[in-house]
């Protein structure tokens, strides 16, 4: 008999289910499972008759009720004898500590006189979690003749189906015909279930009983002609596993495949419960069909596994040595994405990768790196940088905490502005005031100066009494920096402005700023036991006379004219006078800024 063209969809496995709609239908309801052998017999002849190439039992009858009732498992032996004469049947056994559970004596009687290899053992492994991932493909038993090994129930069905022989190879590898089973050094197979379950073809046995009991022979080619079938039970509560396919399980209703006399008995489920479980038998139907499709998946060798489990825990030591923190956090997420990705792409060429595990190492050894530089590695530079950052420009600190060498005397020229500004009234202050005052309204001048002076990319080099000397351009160069001196200089009036509304409002202060634009040797510049981060130069001379130039001149900012050239239109821009400085023949263009009008 040929069997029906095969589809890409359509597995090389078929189950037959005692299932809860069986046990309810007469006349199975009420009568015990030994009674139903008749019925049983009526099945399987049908099964193979419409083209099954083997039948293999999940389910043990190992109790019967011929004692009570002689000649009532008579049809289920004849059928039995029929099959295992024609190689068609395999019954089921559970190895049991030193006996395994096997059908009653008649069932195998009539298997043949070859009866071992007509039953074959259906234990499966349960990993130290209580998952079923895999399965044995060979046992050793007191069955087996001359120290072979016995095939597993799934196994014997897909080399009967492919009319193949087994073999142990010489590196440990089961071998199906002329093909290696990937993964079966370790005589075990990693399931692949289908996705969804749902695609596993069950057909209820109270159905199937009917439809034979009518002589429907059609359906039973329609449905079974070229595939291994599983006899098996498919309970709520009877055989139930938890598997690797645990996450993916539908519910019940979805298990009810094709039907050839009675509807799907109504009321049976409810379609908002999905159980983690799965009926045993369906661990063997996808056996089998990884066995033939050759889809079953693998696992690495143990040393790759390890040596990728090594390389993510040194990826994540690397990020978190490398980067800051927070880019060490975004890197790290980045690989764990990447890790999920190539498991996922792995797996869909049949390849496991240890993903769970990987991700715990990355995580782990994430964890560990950020834990030892936190609390030794950056030790020294959190040292650094609270020592220094008193005395030296952020920008500096910087530096000198990334270069993790000491501080060096030695300097370069550069184009920088120089910023300097002095208190007017606050000796008035100082002979009225208290001397703890003075110094705590100064330190809080100096803070707010220096936070806007900062916050323009600026760096305080001194204060020399109540005068603020800084340098905008210098440690990190920009091309900017006169625009950022102007504009810090307008902010610091504002700042003051607001502060003898309420610092210094009994003694109201003012401020003489002076800036300029030109080359000036910046560097660490001093003795070698003392020595400080500062510029010098011509333009901070130039500064400094500025500055003083206020008071003659009635401003409170002036700047030189290539600080104005400098610093550009957005601001708003008064030649105010020419002026002679010390140390210079020519005389000085001075210009004062101002905040446009919006």
């Amino acid at each position: 008999m040929r069997a029906p063209a095969a589809s890409a969809d359509r597995l090389p496995v078929a189950i037959v289910a005692i299932d809860e709609e069986t046990y309810r239908t007469p006349p199975f309801a009420g009568a015990p499972k030994d009674a139903w052998t008749t019925e049983i017999a009526q099945v399987l002849g049908a099964v193979i008759d419409g083209g099954a190439s083997v039948v293999g039992f999940d389910v043990i009858f190992a109790t019967t009720i011929e004692r009570y009732n002689r000649g009532h498992d008579r049809p289920f032996l004849l059928a039995l004898r029929q099959a295992a004469a024609a190689g068609k049947v395999v019954l089921g056994k559970v190895q049991h500590q030193q006996h395994p559970i096997e059908p009653f004596r008649g069932q195998l009687i009539a298997v043949g006189t070859d009866a071992d290899r007509n039953v074959r053992s259906v234990n499966v492994f349960i990993d130290p979690d209580d998952v079923i991932r895999s399965v044995p493909l060979l046992f050793d038993t007191d069955d087996a003749k001359d120290g072979e090994r016995e095939t597993a129930m799934a196994l014997e069905l897909a080399a009967r189906h492919l009319k193949a022989e087994v073999a142990l190879l010489s590196d440990g590898r089961v071998r199906l015909g002329d093909r290696p089973i990937p993964g079966s050094e370790q005589n075990t197979m990693l399931l692949r279930f289908p996705a969804p379950l749902a695609r596993l073809p069950v057909y209820s046995f109270a159905d199937l009983a009917a439809c034979a009991e009518d002589g429907a022979r059609d359906f039973f080619v329609r449905h079974f002609a070229g595939r291994v079938v599983l006899l098996g039970t498919v309970l709520d509560v009877e055989d139930r596993k938890i598997t690797s396919a645990r996450l993916t399980t539908g519910p019940e209703s979805a298990y009810v495949g094709a039907r050839c006399v009675n509807p799907p008995m109504a009321g049976l489920f409810d379609d908002a419960v999905v159980r983690p479980t799965v009926p045993g038998v369906f661990i063997h139907a996808t056996a089998v069909a990884n066995l033939l499709g050759n889809s079953m998946l693998a696992q690495p060798p143990a040393a790759v596994s390890l040596a990728l489990l090594l390389l993510l825990s040194l990826a994540s030591t690397a990020l978190v040595t490398a980067l800051a923190p927070s880019l060490a956090v975004a890197a790290g997420a980045g690989v764990a994405l990447t890790w999920s990705g190539a498991g996922m792409i792995a797996f869909g060429q049949s390849l496991v990768l240890p993903l769970v595990p990987g991700l715990a190492t990355l995580a782990l050894a994430f964890a560990l790196a950020l834990a030892y530089r936190i609390v030794v590695a950056d030790r020294e530079k959190r040292f650094l940088r609270r020592s220094f950052s008193l005395y030296l420009a952020p920008a500096v600190v910087d530096q000198l905490v990334a270069s993790e060498t000491p501080p060096q005397l030695g300097g370069e020229t550069r184009e920088i502005t120089a910023y300097f500004s002095d208190l007017v009234g606050f000796s008035t202050l100082s002979e009225t005031t208290p001397a703890e005052i003075v110094v705590e309204k100064l330190n809080a001048y100096f803070s707010a100066m220096a936070e806007i002076i900062e916050g323009e990319g600026g760096f305080v080099d001194k204060y020399v009494g109540d005068a603020i000397v800084a340098v905008f351009g210098a440690p990190v160069p920009v091309p900017d920096h006169a625009a950022r001196a102007v504009r810090a200089a307008l902010a610091c009036q504002r700042r003051l402005a607001e502060m003898n509304a309420t610092l210094f409002k009994e003694s109201p202060i003012g401020q003489r700023i002076g800036l300029a634009t030109g080359p000036a040797i910046v560097g660490n510049i001093g003795s070698g036991r003392k020595f400080n981060y500062t510029a010098i130069g011509d333009v901070m001379n130039v500064a400094a006379r500025l500055e003083q130039a206020n008071k003659s001149l009635g401003t409170t900012l002036l700047c030189t004219a290539a600080t104005r050239a400098s610093a550009g239109d957005g601001f708003a821009w008064r030649e105010v006078d020419r002026i002679t400085v010390r140390g210079r023949r020519a005389e000085v263009v001075v210009f004062e800024p101002s905040t446009p009008a919006s």
